[in-house]
């Protein structure tokens, strides 16, 4: 989801920056912080850093002292999707809503986690109310969609398709356009690769190509070319942001899924 809108997102990474010692010089004269405070910038530290069991420890104890720190709930919401736990993070999801009313339109994590909790109805009301925060992300738009696909089918999912004009990153208009059944993969595929754009850059065009390239497969029953494209996006394309974990706990629940299966 787009990462300059979200204002907790901004928050945590104004954290990470102070857990990391990058703002040192501003702080040196603050008054020293209290136990929680310290668990919860070391919470944010391994976050950082890719160590979510980590950081899910340190905020249950934050948490076990301060039952009603919103933002702890959050960010456990987010560490705990990140190991797996999908269930874990609907329910601290819940709570930071419950805690602060006025965020729970803001939660698309919590549309995500019931995506995979297999709770589309859910999933699709959340993406309606971030619809209501932000109203120009494809992103929100074509996880609705695969939500109501998952639920009630493809026609409906494309009847009730959420609008977006002109989301300015590669390519996801491309994207938008696919789901709406005006462009192919190979549209999105070639938009992504085109143009000059640097290393990173296109890193990440590549990586949101696959997947939502496979999330489009998957809602429309297309299991193998989903799991080809989710591969690519998951293995190849890996990007420092939430949506590369999304891809990953969606790899690992189609692994865990097929050896069940066998």
């Amino acid at each position: 989801m787009r990462r300059t809108i979200v204002r907790i997102a901004l928050i945590s990474v104004f954290s990470m920056g102070i857990a990391l010692g990058m703002t040192d010089s501003l702080h040196a004269a603050d008054p020293p912080m209290d136990e929680g405070q310290v668990l919860y910038r070391r919470a944010l530290a391994h976050s950082n850093k890719g160590e979510s069991a980590e950081a899910v420890k340190l905020l249950d104890r934050v948490l076990a002292a301060d039952k009603n720190n919103a933002q702890a709930y959050y960010i456990r919401g987010r560490e705990r999707f990140r190991t797996g736990d999908v269930d874990g993070s609907i329910a601290d999801f819940d709570r930071t809503a419950a805690l602060e009313p006025k965020r729970e339109r803001e939660l698309w994590e919590r549309g995500l986690s019931h995506y995979y909790a297999g709770r589309f109805g859910d999933g699709a009301k959340q993406f309606e109310q971030y619809q209501t925060f932000y109203d120009n992300d494809v992103e929100n738009s074509v996880w609705r969609y695969a939500c109501v696909a998952r639920e009630h089918g493809v026609e409906k999912a494309l009847a009730t398709l959420l609008p977006i004009e002109n989301d300015r990153r590669v390519p996801f208009m491309e994207i938008y356009a696919m789901f709406q059944g005006k462009a192919t993969p190979e549209d999105v595929l070639a938009r992504a690769n085109a143009g000059e754009a640097s290393d990173e850059d296109r890193k990440e065009q590549l990586f949101y190509s696959h997947l939502y390239i496979g999330l489009w497969y998957e809602a429309t029953g297309k299991a193998e070319k989903a799991k080809e494209h989710l591969t690519v996006a998951d293995e190849k394309y890996k990007i420092g942001h939430y949506m590369w974990d999304v891809a990953h706990v969606h790899m690992a629940r189609l692994k865990e899924s097929r050896t069940k299966d066998k």
